[in-house]
Protein backbone atom coordinates (compact mmCIF):
# COMPACT_ATOMS: atom_id res chain seq x y z
CA UNK A 1 0.00 0.00 0.00
CA UNK A 2 1.67 3.45 -1.31
CA UNK A 3 -1.23 5.52 0.78
CA UNK A 4 -1.05 5.48 4.55
CA UNK A 5 -4.59 7.10 5.66
CA UNK A 6 -4.60 8.19 9.35
CA UNK A 7 -8.14 10.04 10.84
CA UNK A 8 -7.98 10.22 14.31
CA UNK A 9 -11.30 11.43 14.00
CA UNK A 10 -13.31 8.97 11.87
CA UNK A 11 -16.85 10.76 11.55
CA UNK A 12 -18.57 13.58 9.56
CA UNK A 13 -16.67 15.12 7.10
CA UNK A 14 -13.27 13.33 7.82
CA UNK A 15 -15.00 10.14 7.77
CA UNK A 16 -16.44 11.45 4.43
CA UNK A 17 -13.09 12.29 3.12
CA UNK A 18 -11.01 9.11 3.88
CA UNK A 19 -13.61 7.22 2.64
CA UNK A 20 -13.50 8.79 -0.64
CA UNK A 21 -9.73 8.57 -1.09
CA UNK A 22 -9.86 4.82 0.12
CA UNK A 23 -12.69 3.75 -2.51
CA UNK A 24 -11.52 6.36 -5.83
CA UNK A 25 -7.22 6.25 -4.87
CA UNK A 26 -5.66 3.00 -5.53
CA UNK A 27 -3.18 1.62 -3.31
CA UNK A 28 -4.54 2.95 0.07
CA UNK A 29 -4.32 1.70 3.56
CA UNK A 30 -6.51 3.47 6.53
CA UNK A 31 -6.68 3.35 10.39
CA UNK A 32 -8.92 5.62 12.45
CA UNK A 33 -10.31 6.51 15.69
CA UNK A 34 -13.75 6.67 16.51
CA UNK A 35 -15.65 10.61 16.26
CA UNK A 36 -16.04 10.47 19.71
CA UNK A 37 -14.29 13.07 22.69
CA UNK A 38 -12.30 15.03 20.26
CA UNK A 39 -10.37 16.95 22.77
CA UNK A 40 -8.57 13.26 23.68
CA UNK A 41 -8.04 12.25 20.26
CA UNK A 42 -6.40 15.41 19.15
CA UNK A 43 -4.20 15.19 22.37
CA UNK A 44 -3.37 11.45 22.30
CA UNK A 45 -4.03 9.82 18.97
CA UNK A 46 -0.48 9.95 17.81
CA UNK A 47 0.55 7.50 20.36
CA UNK A 48 -2.34 4.99 19.74
CA UNK A 49 -1.21 5.05 16.12
CA UNK A 50 2.37 4.31 16.65
CA UNK A 51 1.62 1.43 17.72
CA UNK A 52 -1.66 0.25 15.65
CA UNK A 53 0.10 1.14 12.06
CA UNK A 54 2.16 -1.82 11.75
CA UNK A 55 5.80 -0.73 9.79
CA UNK A 56 5.87 -1.75 6.05
CA UNK A 57 8.14 -0.37 3.42
CA UNK A 58 5.35 0.34 0.49
CA UNK A 59 3.85 3.66 2.14
CA UNK A 60 5.22 5.95 0.17
CA UNK A 61 2.17 8.95 1.68
CA UNK A 62 1.00 9.84 5.05
CA UNK A 63 -2.25 11.58 4.27
CA UNK A 64 -3.92 12.60 7.77
CA UNK A 65 -6.69 15.56 9.11
CA UNK A 66 -4.98 18.09 11.53
CA UNK A 67 -6.49 16.61 14.50
CA UNK A 68 -3.80 14.16 14.65
CA UNK A 69 -0.89 15.60 16.22
CA UNK A 70 1.84 14.77 13.12
CA UNK A 71 4.94 16.07 15.21
CA UNK A 72 4.44 13.40 17.60
CA UNK A 73 3.67 10.76 15.13
CA UNK A 74 6.87 11.03 13.25
CA UNK A 75 9.12 11.29 16.41
CA UNK A 76 7.45 8.17 17.92
CA UNK A 77 7.75 6.49 14.25
CA UNK A 78 10.62 7.80 12.26
CA UNK A 79 9.80 5.52 9.72
CA UNK A 80 6.78 7.37 8.92
CA UNK A 81 8.70 10.66 9.41
CA UNK A 82 10.68 9.87 5.87
CA UNK A 83 7.17 9.88 3.65
CA UNK A 84 5.84 12.55 1.84
CA UNK A 85 3.86 14.04 4.89
CA UNK A 86 0.45 15.74 3.81
CA UNK A 87 -1.81 17.29 6.52
CA UNK A 88 -5.57 18.03 5.65
CA UNK A 89 -7.12 20.97 7.29
CA UNK A 90 -11.14 20.72 7.51
CA UNK A 91 -10.93 23.32 10.32
CA UNK A 92 -8.26 25.29 12.27
CA UNK A 93 -8.09 25.95 15.95
CA UNK A 94 -6.36 28.78 16.39
CA UNK A 95 -9.92 31.07 15.78
CA UNK A 96 -12.00 28.28 17.15
CA UNK A 97 -15.17 30.20 18.73
CA UNK A 98 -14.91 29.19 22.60
CA UNK A 99 -18.11 29.89 25.10
CA UNK A 100 -16.26 31.44 27.71
CA UNK A 101 -12.81 32.98 26.47
CA UNK A 102 -11.44 30.94 30.01
CA UNK A 103 -12.00 27.67 27.97
CA UNK A 104 -9.23 28.34 24.96
CA UNK A 105 -6.78 25.78 25.20
CA UNK A 106 -3.46 26.43 23.84
CA UNK A 107 -2.11 22.91 22.82
CA UNK A 108 -4.38 22.44 20.26
CA UNK A 109 -4.11 25.26 18.09
CA UNK A 110 -0.02 24.73 18.91
CA UNK A 111 -0.18 21.38 17.90
CA UNK A 112 -1.43 22.35 14.32
CA UNK A 113 1.43 24.31 14.11
CA UNK A 114 3.87 21.99 14.85
CA UNK A 115 2.21 19.59 12.70
CA UNK A 116 2.36 22.16 9.74
CA UNK A 117 6.20 22.60 10.32
CA UNK A 118 6.63 19.05 9.71
CA UNK A 119 4.35 18.07 6.92
CA UNK A 120 5.53 18.52 3.61
CA UNK A 121 2.18 19.68 2.10
CA UNK A 122 -0.39 21.45 3.98
CA UNK A 123 -3.97 21.31 2.08
CA UNK A 124 -7.11 23.92 3.39
CA UNK A 125 -10.79 22.78 2.47
CA UNK A 126 -11.28 26.53 1.64
CA UNK A 127 -9.08 29.63 0.96
CA UNK A 128 -10.88 31.12 4.14
CA UNK A 129 -9.50 28.05 6.41
CA UNK A 130 -5.94 28.80 5.22
CA UNK A 131 -5.89 32.76 5.44
CA UNK A 132 -8.02 32.88 8.42
CA UNK A 133 -5.30 30.05 9.99
CA UNK A 134 -1.74 31.76 8.66
CA UNK A 135 -2.81 35.13 9.58
CA UNK A 136 -3.58 33.91 13.05
CA UNK A 137 -0.15 32.57 13.82
CA UNK A 138 1.48 35.69 15.20
CA UNK A 139 -1.77 36.92 17.02
CA UNK A 140 -1.59 33.38 18.78
CA UNK A 141 1.68 32.79 19.56
CA UNK A 142 1.81 35.98 21.80
CA UNK A 143 -0.57 34.00 23.91
CA UNK A 144 2.94 32.60 25.02
CA UNK A 145 4.13 34.70 28.01
CA UNK A 146 7.71 35.12 26.90
CA UNK A 147 10.52 34.01 24.25
CA UNK A 148 7.79 33.82 21.39
CA UNK A 149 9.16 31.87 18.41
CA UNK A 150 9.18 34.34 14.81
CA UNK A 151 8.50 34.24 11.42
CA UNK A 152 6.52 30.28 11.80
CA UNK A 153 3.88 31.93 8.86
CA UNK A 154 6.78 32.81 6.13
CA UNK A 155 8.18 29.02 7.00
CA UNK A 156 4.59 27.32 6.81
CA UNK A 157 2.91 29.39 3.89
CA UNK A 158 4.39 27.93 0.71
CA UNK A 159 3.68 24.70 1.61
CA UNK A 160 0.01 25.26 1.76
CA UNK A 161 -2.60 25.06 -0.78
CA UNK A 162 -6.33 24.86 -1.01
CA UNK A 163 -8.20 22.10 -2.48
CA UNK A 164 -12.01 22.12 -1.74
CA UNK A 165 -13.62 19.38 0.15
CA UNK A 166 -14.60 17.03 -2.53
CA UNK A 167 -18.12 16.18 -2.96
CA UNK A 168 -19.34 12.89 -4.48
CA UNK A 169 -23.32 13.12 -5.27
CA UNK A 170 -25.70 9.96 -5.62
CA UNK A 171 -28.28 10.40 -7.90
CA UNK A 172 -31.57 11.47 -6.11
CA UNK A 173 -33.89 12.05 -8.65
CA UNK A 174 -36.02 9.11 -6.98
CA UNK A 175 -36.68 11.58 -3.63
CA UNK A 176 -37.39 14.67 -5.31
CA UNK A 177 -40.88 16.52 -5.49
CA UNK A 178 -42.82 17.11 -8.64
CA UNK A 179 -41.62 20.78 -8.18
CA UNK A 180 -38.29 20.82 -8.55
CA UNK A 181 -37.98 18.02 -11.30
CA UNK A 182 -39.66 20.55 -13.36
CA UNK A 183 -38.70 23.73 -12.42
CA UNK A 184 -35.33 22.08 -13.54
CA UNK A 185 -37.23 20.72 -17.28
CA UNK A 186 -37.44 17.13 -15.95
CA UNK A 187 -41.36 15.75 -16.07
CA UNK A 188 -41.87 13.09 -13.11
CA UNK A 189 -45.17 10.70 -13.28
CA UNK A 190 -46.16 9.49 -9.69
CA UNK A 191 -43.38 7.71 -7.97
CA UNK A 192 -40.86 7.01 -10.58
CA UNK A 193 -38.41 10.27 -10.70
CA UNK A 194 -36.16 10.78 -14.01
CA UNK A 195 -33.06 11.75 -13.93
CA UNK A 196 -32.50 15.35 -12.99
CA UNK A 197 -29.27 16.77 -14.29
CA UNK A 198 -27.92 19.76 -11.35
CA UNK A 199 -24.89 21.59 -12.13
CA UNK A 200 -22.82 19.85 -10.12
CA UNK A 201 -24.07 15.83 -10.25
CA UNK A 202 -21.75 12.92 -10.50
CA UNK A 203 -23.74 11.07 -13.47
CA UNK A 204 -21.59 8.13 -12.83
CA UNK A 205 -21.92 7.47 -9.22
CA UNK A 206 -23.69 4.37 -8.60
CA UNK A 207 -25.25 4.00 -4.73
CA UNK A 208 -26.40 0.68 -3.87
CA UNK A 209 -28.34 2.07 -1.37
CA UNK A 210 -30.76 3.92 -3.93
CA UNK A 211 -31.71 0.78 -5.45
CA UNK A 212 -32.00 -1.22 -2.34
CA UNK A 213 -33.51 -1.02 1.30
CA UNK A 214 -31.14 0.96 3.79
CA UNK A 215 -30.73 -1.64 5.99
CA UNK A 216 -30.29 -5.02 6.81
CA UNK A 217 -33.50 -5.52 8.88
CA UNK A 218 -35.77 -4.12 6.30
CA UNK A 219 -34.79 -6.82 3.72
CA UNK A 220 -33.52 -7.19 0.41
CA UNK A 221 -34.92 -5.01 -2.64
CA UNK A 222 -33.47 -6.16 -5.16
CA UNK A 223 -36.87 -8.27 -6.92
CA UNK A 224 -38.79 -5.04 -5.51
CA UNK A 225 -40.06 -2.10 -8.13
CA UNK A 226 -38.77 1.07 -7.77
CA UNK A 227 -42.09 2.55 -5.90
CA UNK A 228 -41.71 -0.64 -3.55
CA UNK A 229 -38.26 0.08 -2.32
CA UNK A 230 -38.53 3.58 -1.27
CA UNK A 231 -38.07 3.76 2.37
CA UNK A 232 -40.98 4.14 5.00
CA UNK A 233 -39.53 8.05 5.40
CA UNK A 234 -39.43 8.76 2.19
CA UNK A 235 -43.14 8.10 1.78
CA UNK A 236 -44.21 9.67 4.81
CA UNK A 237 -42.47 12.79 3.79
CA UNK A 238 -43.91 12.45 0.15
CA UNK A 239 -47.58 11.93 1.29
CA UNK A 240 -47.19 14.91 3.75
CA UNK A 241 -46.77 17.05 0.84
CA UNK A 242 -49.12 15.48 -1.49
CA UNK A 243 -51.95 14.21 0.62
CA UNK A 244 -54.84 16.46 1.93
CA UNK A 245 -54.79 16.42 5.70
CA UNK A 246 -57.61 14.00 6.81
CA UNK A 247 -55.94 10.95 4.72
CA UNK A 248 -52.72 10.28 6.67
CA UNK A 249 -52.58 8.05 9.29
CA UNK A 250 -50.93 10.20 12.46
CA UNK A 251 -48.58 8.56 14.33
CA UNK A 252 -47.51 9.66 17.82
CA UNK A 253 -43.85 11.31 18.22
CA UNK A 254 -41.23 9.90 20.13
CA UNK A 255 -39.51 11.55 22.88
CA UNK A 256 -36.35 13.68 22.44
CA UNK A 257 -34.38 11.00 25.02
CA UNK A 258 -36.33 7.93 23.10
CA UNK A 259 -34.53 9.68 19.89
CA UNK A 260 -31.27 10.17 21.35
CA UNK A 261 -30.60 6.59 22.49
CA UNK A 262 -32.20 4.79 19.32
CA UNK A 263 -29.50 6.88 17.09
CA UNK A 264 -28.01 3.39 15.93
CA UNK A 265 -31.25 2.84 13.89
CA UNK A 266 -32.75 5.43 11.37
CA UNK A 267 -35.84 6.17 13.38
CA UNK A 268 -37.88 9.53 12.17
CA UNK A 269 -40.16 11.75 14.07
CA UNK A 270 -42.61 13.11 11.78
CA UNK A 271 -45.51 14.90 12.95
CA UNK A 272 -48.29 16.00 10.46
CA UNK A 273 -49.49 19.90 11.32
CA UNK A 274 -52.66 21.58 9.98
CA UNK A 275 -52.76 21.40 6.05
CA UNK A 276 -55.99 22.72 4.86
CA UNK A 277 -57.65 21.38 1.71
CA UNK A 278 -56.38 20.65 -1.56
CA UNK A 279 -53.10 22.76 -1.99
CA UNK A 280 -51.17 22.39 -4.75
CA UNK A 281 -46.89 22.12 -3.93
CA UNK A 282 -46.54 25.91 -4.45
CA UNK A 283 -49.15 26.76 -1.47
CA UNK A 284 -47.83 24.24 1.52
CA UNK A 285 -46.13 25.83 3.74
CA UNK A 286 -42.46 26.38 3.53
CA UNK A 287 -40.07 23.52 4.49
CA UNK A 288 -36.94 24.66 6.29
CA UNK A 289 -34.00 22.52 7.09
CA UNK A 290 -31.21 22.83 9.84
CA UNK A 291 -28.74 19.87 8.96
CA UNK A 292 -26.01 20.72 11.29
CA UNK A 293 -23.94 19.23 13.88
CA UNK A 294 -25.98 19.90 17.44
CA UNK A 295 -23.06 21.47 19.14
CA UNK A 296 -22.66 25.50 20.02
CA UNK A 297 -20.38 26.86 17.37
CA UNK A 298 -23.26 26.01 14.96
CA UNK A 299 -25.49 28.58 16.93
CA UNK A 300 -28.44 26.42 17.29
CA UNK A 301 -29.73 29.43 19.67
CA UNK A 302 -30.26 31.67 16.84
CA UNK A 303 -31.37 29.59 14.42
CA UNK A 304 -34.15 28.34 16.89
CA UNK A 305 -35.10 32.68 18.41
CA UNK A 306 -35.92 33.14 14.78
CA UNK A 307 -38.39 30.13 14.70
CA UNK A 308 -39.91 30.42 17.54
CA UNK A 309 -40.68 34.29 16.88
CA UNK A 310 -42.31 33.10 13.93
CA UNK A 311 -44.51 30.18 15.40
CA UNK A 312 -45.26 33.30 17.99
CA UNK A 313 -46.53 35.07 14.88
CA UNK A 314 -48.47 32.02 13.64
CA UNK A 315 -46.33 32.12 10.46
CA UNK A 316 -47.34 28.87 8.47
CA UNK A 317 -43.55 26.49 8.14
CA UNK A 318 -42.11 23.14 8.79
CA UNK A 319 -39.29 22.57 9.98
CA UNK A 320 -36.68 19.34 9.74
CA UNK A 321 -33.62 19.58 12.28
CA UNK A 322 -30.79 17.14 11.42
CA UNK A 323 -27.31 16.65 12.16
CA UNK A 324 -24.65 14.37 14.32
CA UNK A 325 -25.28 14.24 18.24
CA UNK A 326 -21.98 14.29 20.25
CA UNK A 327 -21.13 14.22 24.42
CA UNK A 328 -22.87 17.36 24.96
CA UNK A 329 -25.77 18.55 23.38
CA UNK A 330 -26.98 22.22 24.09
CA UNK A 331 -30.09 22.43 25.67
CA UNK A 332 -31.92 24.92 23.29
CA UNK A 333 -32.85 21.62 21.07
CA UNK A 334 -34.75 19.91 23.83
CA UNK A 335 -36.65 23.04 24.77
CA UNK A 336 -37.46 23.97 20.90
CA UNK A 337 -38.70 20.47 19.78
CA UNK A 338 -41.09 21.17 22.28
CA UNK A 339 -42.04 24.73 22.07
CA UNK A 340 -42.61 24.01 17.50
CA UNK A 341 -44.63 21.02 18.29
CA UNK A 342 -46.50 20.63 15.27
CA UNK A 343 -44.43 22.59 12.96
CA UNK A 344 -41.44 19.80 12.90
CA UNK A 345 -41.30 17.23 10.22
CA UNK A 346 -38.22 15.58 11.42
CA UNK A 347 -35.71 15.36 14.60
CA UNK A 348 -32.67 13.50 14.73
CA UNK A 349 -29.62 12.15 13.23
CA UNK A 350 -30.16 10.06 10.33
CA UNK A 351 -27.47 7.58 10.00
CA UNK A 352 -29.04 6.30 6.89
CA UNK A 353 -27.51 8.55 3.71
CA UNK A 354 -30.85 7.98 1.31
CA UNK A 355 -33.40 8.68 4.25
CA UNK A 356 -30.57 12.02 5.21
CA UNK A 357 -30.94 13.22 1.11
CA UNK A 358 -35.11 12.09 1.95
CA UNK A 359 -35.36 15.05 3.75
CA UNK A 360 -33.17 17.45 2.10
CA UNK A 361 -35.05 16.93 -1.20
CA UNK A 362 -38.25 17.55 0.37
CA UNK A 363 -37.19 20.83 1.95
CA UNK A 364 -37.32 23.77 0.45
CA UNK A 365 -34.85 26.00 2.56
CA UNK A 366 -31.63 25.58 4.44
CA UNK A 367 -30.22 27.66 6.70
CA UNK A 368 -26.85 28.25 8.19
CA UNK A 369 -26.30 30.14 11.44
CA UNK A 370 -22.82 28.98 12.12
CA UNK A 371 -20.04 31.32 13.68
CA UNK A 372 -17.43 27.96 12.45
CA UNK A 373 -17.13 26.78 9.15
CA UNK A 374 -14.69 26.49 7.32
CA UNK A 375 -16.42 24.55 4.00
CA UNK A 376 -20.32 23.39 5.26
CA UNK A 377 -20.69 19.88 3.36
CA UNK A 378 -24.10 19.85 4.64
CA UNK A 379 -24.90 23.07 2.80
CA UNK A 380 -23.52 22.26 -0.70
CA UNK A 381 -25.50 18.76 -0.30
CA UNK A 382 -28.68 20.79 0.57
CA UNK A 383 -28.37 22.73 -2.23
CA UNK A 384 -27.52 19.84 -4.42
CA UNK A 385 -30.65 18.12 -3.96
CA UNK A 386 -32.89 21.72 -4.91
CA UNK A 387 -32.87 23.81 -1.49
CA UNK A 388 -32.44 27.41 -1.45
CA UNK A 389 -29.58 28.48 1.02
CA UNK A 390 -29.62 31.31 3.38
CA UNK A 391 -25.63 31.93 5.41
CA UNK A 392 -24.56 34.19 7.25
CA UNK A 393 -22.06 36.79 5.08
CA UNK A 394 -19.25 35.68 6.92
CA UNK A 395 -16.73 32.72 7.30
CA UNK A 396 -16.76 30.98 4.17
CA UNK A 397 -19.81 31.22 3.11
CA UNK A 398 -19.15 33.89 0.46
CA UNK A 399 -16.23 32.08 -1.09
CA UNK A 400 -18.61 29.48 -2.05
CA UNK A 401 -22.64 30.92 -2.26
CA UNK A 402 -23.59 34.53 -4.05
CA UNK A 403 -24.36 37.22 -2.34
CA UNK A 404 -27.99 37.04 -2.74
CA UNK A 405 -27.96 33.78 -0.71
CA UNK A 406 -26.32 35.32 2.27
CA UNK A 407 -27.57 38.01 5.15
CA UNK A 408 -25.62 40.09 7.28
CA UNK A 409 -28.16 40.09 10.89
CA UNK A 410 -30.72 37.45 12.61
CA UNK A 411 -33.30 40.41 11.92
CA UNK A 412 -32.39 40.55 8.28
CA UNK A 413 -32.68 36.40 8.44
CA UNK A 414 -36.02 36.35 9.72
CA UNK A 415 -37.39 38.91 7.17
CA UNK A 416 -36.39 36.67 4.33
CA UNK A 417 -37.96 33.60 6.05
CA UNK A 418 -41.13 35.50 6.60
CA UNK A 419 -41.13 36.55 3.84
CA UNK A 420 -40.69 32.62 2.23
CA UNK A 421 -43.23 31.68 4.40
CA UNK A 422 -45.36 33.78 2.63
CA UNK A 423 -44.73 33.29 -0.88
CA UNK A 424 -43.35 29.28 -0.66
CA UNK A 425 -43.26 29.20 -4.44
CA UNK A 426 -40.97 32.05 -4.91
CA UNK A 427 -38.60 29.31 -3.69
CA UNK A 428 -39.61 26.44 -5.24
CA UNK A 429 -39.50 27.99 -8.68
CA UNK A 430 -36.22 29.63 -7.99
CA UNK A 431 -32.95 28.14 -10.00
CA UNK A 432 -29.89 28.42 -7.83
CA UNK A 433 -27.00 30.88 -9.50
CA UNK A 434 -24.32 29.65 -8.07
CA UNK A 435 -21.12 27.69 -9.64
CA UNK A 436 -20.93 24.07 -7.45
CA UNK A 437 -19.14 22.13 -10.18
CA UNK A 438 -15.74 23.25 -8.50
CA UNK A 439 -16.61 21.41 -5.53
CA UNK A 440 -17.38 17.75 -6.87
CA UNK A 441 -15.37 14.95 -6.79
CA UNK A 442 -15.37 14.78 -10.96
CA UNK A 443 -13.39 18.39 -11.04
CA UNK A 444 -11.02 18.01 -8.13
CA UNK A 445 -10.30 14.12 -8.65
CA UNK A 446 -7.34 14.98 -10.92
CA UNK A 447 -6.17 17.41 -7.73
CA UNK A 448 -6.12 14.70 -5.56
CA UNK A 449 -4.86 12.14 -7.40
CA UNK A 450 -1.48 13.94 -7.84
CA UNK A 451 -1.38 15.17 -4.29
CA UNK A 452 -1.02 11.34 -3.28
CA UNK A 453 1.75 10.42 -5.90
CA UNK A 454 5.11 10.96 -5.58
CA UNK A 455 8.79 9.85 -6.64
CA UNK A 456 10.09 7.54 -3.67
CA UNK A 457 12.84 9.05 -2.08
CA UNK A 458 16.37 7.48 -2.03
CA UNK A 459 16.26 6.61 2.06
CA UNK A 460 12.91 4.94 2.00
Amino acid sequence: MSVLLIEAFYGGSHKQLVDLLREEIEDCVLFTLPAKKWHWKARTAALYFMQTVPASSDYRILFASSVLNLTELVALRPDLGKLKKVLYFHENQLIYPVQKCQETDFQYGYNQILSCLVADSVVFNSAYNMESFLSSIGKFLKLMPDHRPKCLERMIRPKCQVLYFPVKFPDVNRFMPEHKLAHNGAKGNGNTCPFMSLPFQEKNYETVGLTKSCSSDQGSADSKTETECCTPLQERLHNLLTTPRGTIQETPSETFEQGMAQRSRPQAFLAFPEIPGELDCQQKPLHIVWPHRWEHDKDPESFFKILLKMKQMEISFHVSVLGETFTHVPVIFSEAKKALGSSVLHWGYLPSKDEYFQVLCMADVVISTAKHEFFGVAMIEAVYCGCYPLCPKALVYPEIFPAEYLYSTPEQLFKRLQNFCKRPDIVRKHLYKGETAQFSWAALRGKFRSLLTTEPKEDL
